[in-house]
């Protein structure tokens, strides 16, 4: 079957609102000259494994002034230092960015952060997502999203047998919320426990990917093992301080906000044994260059990398017919 080239569903009337223009400089200020190599992102994860041993040594309340002597040190090395001063912040805004959301974290049930050292962890890994698509376009509000002629409606795709990967949408309403508690109660693990997507919207070349990893996660899975489950895509920045607002570990910016980041889970999958072979498949593909892959719990964190962009748009073309 032909899939369109544009979303499906879109009808006639004046054009689409568009995505968010490339953040604005403020006047006078020079461009950000960004270094000619490109940082070592292997030497990056391992210092930022380094890190989180001495973050965890000084995760009491007591050792504020030591956690912060010891960020302020440490992301001053070379192999960290490299990939900071790279992202439109700058070494020294990520460096009081981290400090800041360490001294706002409160634990709770909703964040991926359950500790100081995870929240250490995504904050320092997702600024690679940051590097790679600094000068993409931000989904500033959720009519962006729903509007965006980047992005495909994957309802008509999975009516259509087009998709290796499985969702749930959020309730938009009470009654679909109290029928969601409902069979949670009933079957409490017959889906992974997540709110599902507020859009089920994604770029065409991320439906390439996720499609790709479920065809292999599904090979390589033991038998009735369900299909990959996507937990997060797509979110308008507007979206993404929601979140923050209900305690979830959402940083600023954000790999989402530009329709590269998406969430799946891995939790879920160890009662069908099969967990640690998603894991290894999505360390493989970051091992390749092809992804940014961030441990969060129960779902990880995956960006798709600059470099990978060109070859799964045309894998979402062919596949697709277009």
């Amino acid at each position: 079957m032909r899939v369109p080239s544009r979303s499906p569903g879109q009808q006639p009337g004046p054009p689409a609102t568009p995505t968010a223009p490339a953040r604005r400089r403020p006047s006078g200020t020079a461009p950000r000259r960004l270094p000619t190599a490109e940082p070592d992102l292997a030497a990056y994860r391992a210092a930022v494994a380094e890190l989180l041993v001495e973050v965890g040594a000084l995760a009491d309340a007591t050792s504020t002034r030591a956690r912060q002597v010891l960020i302020d040190e440490r992301l001053r090395e070379p192999a960290l230092a490299a990939v900071l001063d790279a992202t439109p912040q700058g070494l020294i805004g990520a460096r009081e960015t981290l400090l800041l959301e360490m001294a706002r974290y409160q634990p709770n049930e909703r964040t991926s952060a359950r500790d100081l050292t995870a929240l250490v962890r995504i904050y320092l890994l997702s600024r690679i997502d940051v590097l790679w698509w600094q000068d993409a376009p931000t989904f500033v509000t959720d009519d962006q999203v729903n509007g965006s002629a980047e992005l495909v409606d994957l309802e008509w795709l999975r009516r259509r047998d087009l998709l290796r990967f499985r969702y749930q949408e959020q309730p938009a309403t009470m009654l679909g919320r109290a029928a969601r508690g409902l069979r949670r109660r009933l079957r409490p693990d017959v889906t992974p426990r997540t709110a599902g997507l507020l859009f089920r919207r994604a770029r065409r070349e991320v439906v390439a990917l996720l499609n790709d990893i479920g065809r292999e996660f599904t090979a390589a899975a033991p038998p009735a093992t369900p299909p990959l489950w996507v937990t997060s895509l797509v979110r308008s920045a507007e979206h993404q301080y929601r979140l923050r607002r209900l305690g979830y570990a959402a940083m600023l910016p954000s790999g989402h906000c530009l329709g590269y980041s998406v969430d799946v889970e891995l939790a879920w999958f160890e009662r069908f044994g099969a967990r640690d072979t998603l894991a290894e498949l999505l360390l493989n593909r970051q091992k390749a260059g092809e992804l940014n892959v961030i441990d969060e719990g129960q779902a990880w964190h995956l960006c798709l990398a600059p470099t990978a962009r060109r070859r799964l748009r045309r894998a979402y073309e062919a596949e697709m017919g277009v």
